[in-house]
């Protein structure tokens, strides 16, 4: 692609792409900012709440992990239809057999499963924009990623059920979800299908893939710098994931917030990471990935957590104050967007596995967040788990000073880096 073919970092011939993540995510997102308190409103408890995210968490990260080799393997194409097909049949069995039924075993084993497909779909499209297009490119580009994510799953997903719950009830907005998944998924198979990617890996024998897959673990304990970088990806989401499952608990119950100002409120925090993601993605690359995800993203995200639950414990029932950690929030958490440039940079030759690893990083932090909730929830309350997300947020910053990333345009790196960089071309 020209320069002309990209606005602001955005890949013009891939804009519908972009689009039905953001469609897809939109319906995906309908639940995560209520279906915790849905289900104790069932008569569950808080703790059994938060194992089904849990389970669904884990599902996530093994998609995840497996999304970056299998797209590789088979198309990212034909990877985002089995995540697309597998999430409208998972929903309708969880909506119908599991919450329809009251059936917790149901309820754990259906969204769980239903766990494996967004990463397969959304992550396979990452792998698109690995494959397509040029390393400086690519920062600026899955800054789009995020935005689209953000506008979707955080935007539409949490300010949508604030005015369709009141009129159509939690569990008729629940299904809905299932309209918007399928108009992103139709999207995308007519707008990505002849996309020109890597068909390098597809016809490979069955032993070969099998030993690609494996290179998606076996590189975490080869190469330091990528174990590092896994680290901090997990952490960078944690208070996304874990602030939608204990946050209503805080606001709804105790500080005296309705649903729909607790999903606007959460919708504040998603709008914000729009354009945060876009301009974070482009200043990553004039400023430096790991500089910007120490200072902005981990030292931000640490202030932003504790923010978050400080202010409004302290303002009350105050739906302005409430916005403010949101906006902080929203602000920092998109500075660690330069991670995904990151990984394949550290693992040139291997790109497909580099990514899954990002993929499984970003998964279980969809695991990891929750299942911290559900430890600590019983013993230290809520605001326990802020302040283990706060710590973690600064031992991301500490693991920056350790991890290095060979740049492109920053020629001021590590003797040792340009030793190993030098190694992997040769």
């Amino acid at each position: 692609m020209q320069s002309n073919d990209y606005w602001f970092g955005l890949p013009k011939k891939m804009f519908w792409g972009f689009l039905a993540i953001a469609i897809f995510m939109a319906g995906d997102g309908f639940e995560m900012a209520f279906l915790s308190r849905h289900i104790t409103d069932m008569g569950f408890t808080p703790a059994q709440s938060a194992v089904v995210f849990t389970f669904y968490g884990l599902a996530a990260a093994l998609a995840a992990w497996a999304s970056g080799v299998v797209a590789e393997l088979i198309t990212p194409q034909r990877a985002m239809m089995i995540g697309f097909v597998l999430w409208i049949v998972m929903h309708t069995l969880f909506m119908s057999l599991g919450l329809g039924m009251r059936n917790y075993p149901l309820m754990v084993l259906f969204y769980g499963i239903r766990g494996l497909a967004y990463p397969l779909f959304i992550y396979s499209f990452m792998m698109m924009l690995v494959q397509v297009l040029p390393r400086e490119k690519l920062a600026a580009a899955t800054g789009w990623f995020w935005a689209m994510y953000s506008v979707g799953i955080g935007v539409v997903g949490s300010y949508l059920p604030s005015l369709t719950i009141p009129m159509l009830g939690e569990t008729g907005t629940l299904w809905l979800a299932i309209i918007w998944v399928a108009c992103g998924g139709v999207l995308a198979y007519f707008s990505l299908r002849h996309v020109p990617v890597d068909r390098s890996r597809v016809n490979l024998p069955m032993r070969d893939k099998m030993t690609e897959m494996s290179r998606a673990v076996t590189i975490l304990f080869t190469n330091q710098h990528v174990f590092y970088a896994c680290l901090i990806r997990i952490i960078n989401t944690l208070s996304l994931f874990g602030f939608a499952i204990i946050m209503p608990l805080l606001f709804v119950d105790r500080l005296g917030f309705t649903i729909s100002e607790w999903l606007q409120i959460w919708a504040v925090f998603f709008f914000v990471t729009i354009f945060t993601n876009i301009f974070w993605g482009i200043t990553g690359e004039k400023l430096g990935w790991v500089r910007q995800v120490r200072w902005f993203g981990c030292l931000g995200m640490a202030i932003s957590s504790l923010a978050f639950y400080y202010l409004p414990l302290y303002a009350g029932h105050n739906f302005w104050v409430a916005l403010i950690p949101a906006v902080m929030l929203g602000i920092f958490v998109a500075a660690f967007v330069p991670m995904t440039a990151v990984f394949p940079t550290l693992e040139p030759h291997h790109k497909g596995a580099a990514v899954s690893i990002y993929n499984l990083s970003a998964g279980l932090s969809n695991f990891v967040a929750p299942a911290i909730a559900s430890l600590l929830l019983p013993f230290f309350d809520i605001v326990g788990v802020v302040w283990a997300y706060t710590a973690l947020y600064v031992f991301a910053g500490v693991l920056t000073f350790i991890i290095r990333v060979p740049q492109p345009g920053h020629t001021h790196e590590p003797a040792a880096v340009k030793s190993r960089v030098a190694q992997q071309r040769s």
